[in-house]
């Protein structure tokens, strides 16, 4: 017999509106003009490396990655990153299932980041409408029209809404799914999500009086892959009762493989992960061994790349304890020898995400 399951359905879901945010996006993003404030030689050094390897990378159409955490998205650095996306710089964003929601509250209502204690304490951390509803939504959607995670978000904000097939529609692919199982399962999904919900079809129209501020929209915009890696539970839209684990499953393998594409043409790029301890390397790692697996079967290798991983902390660690673990830095470094042996480059840059990116996009617009 299957295990009894938490009932989502009897949830005191409050409006977005009801909570306190700490950060409001208009006072506290960050301006691109602003001036970093790390002035190091290694920081300067690593900056101007960096710059030479994208502008390199740039000149021969080869990738310029970017994976972060979320909190370079909470720390307001949207307009750096949409800069850099509308100057060509990059071509890949990438980050975890907490950055897609601050990016979204962020475009949505202009605040983000709640007090995590303080509303745990009162059953109702994350248990919120608008944020849960609108971006499973956006998810169960774009699943079903063949869209990856970041992407289907990206596109509801863009074109501030979605669009609701009716259920004659959807029976349709259903009854004639000419072996497109995976269509056919996705269709299946949404119409479950309809009926229980009672979701009218036509377009749902959905205002984002400041998705000027938000990455996915500008990446969706400008046809820039901008992906997402979530875990089952992480974040906050697996409280919403809407939220439908296939859909999160098939939007999210989606953009991994996306995410894999980009580093299978890595040779002669850049990689960057900005603030990521865990995430972006265990996404990465899975990537390049499928990648260079590929490469191997075609007499080939990835041999030459620019890797670079900034994040607050030093990197320091007593290799005689044994590997560090995942969230110290220097759990980083055990890729350092592999990428040696591989001619590739890789460097550790201990800063603040603010200081890099202002820094990286000052210097490769001087």
């Amino acid at each position: 017999m299957p295990f009894p399951q938490f009932d989502r359905t009897k949830l005191n879901v409050k409006p977005l509106s009801a909570r306190e945010n700490k950060v409001v996006i208009e006072n506290d993003h960050i301006p691109i003009s602003q001036e970093p404030k790390n002035k190091s030689k290694e920081f300067i050094d690593t900056v101007a490396q960096t710059v030479d390897k994208i502008k390199y990378a740039h000149s021969i159409n080869a990738p310029v990655m970017l994976t972060m955490g979320a909190h370079t998205i909470k720390n307001g650095m949207a307009p750096t990153l949409i800069k850099l996306m509308e100057d060509g710089w990059l071509t890949h964003l990438a980050t975890n299932g907490a950055g897609i929601i601050h990016d979204w509250e962020f475009a949505f209502q202009g605040l983000s980041s709640e007090d995590v204690r303080a509303n745990v304490d009162k059953g109702q951390f994350g248990i919120w409408e608008e944020t849960g509803k609108y971006l499973n939504l956006a998810i169960i959607i774009g699943a079903f029209e063949g869209k990856g995670y970041g992407e289907s978000v990206g596109s509801m904000i863009e074109n501030e809404g979605v669009n609701i097939p009716s259920e004659s529609e959807i029976n349709e692919i259903v009854k004639n799914y000419k072996n497109d199982y995976e269509k056919s399962a996705a269709a299946i999904d949404l119409l479950d999500i309809i009926k229980k919900f009672e979701i009218s079809s036509g377009w749902m129209e959905i205002k984002f009086p400041f998705k000027k501020y938000c990455v996915q929209a500008a990446a969706y915009r400008l046809g820039i892959p901008f992906t997402s890696h979530p875990m089952i539970g992480h974040d906050i839209i697996y409280t919403h009762p809407i939220n439908h684990g296939a859909a999160i499953g098939r939007a999210a393998l989606r953009d991994f493989l996306t995410f894999a594409h980009s580093v299978n043409k890595l040779e002669n790029g850049v990689y960057m992960s900005i603030g990521s301890a865990v995430m972006s390397p265990m996404i990465f790692e899975k990537s390049l061994s499928m990648s260079q697996n590929l490469h191997i079967q075609n007499g080939g290798h990835i041999n030459n790349h620019y890797m670079l991983i900034v994040d607050l902390a030093d990197a320091t660690w007593d290799w005689s304890q044994g590997e560090p673990p995942m969230t110290n830095p220097a759990y980083y470094l055990r890729y350092l020898k592999t990428f040696n042996r591989m001619g590739g480059t890789m460097k550790y840059l201990s800063a603040d995400n603010r200081d890099f990116l202002l820094a990286l996009y000052q210097n490769l617009n001087k």
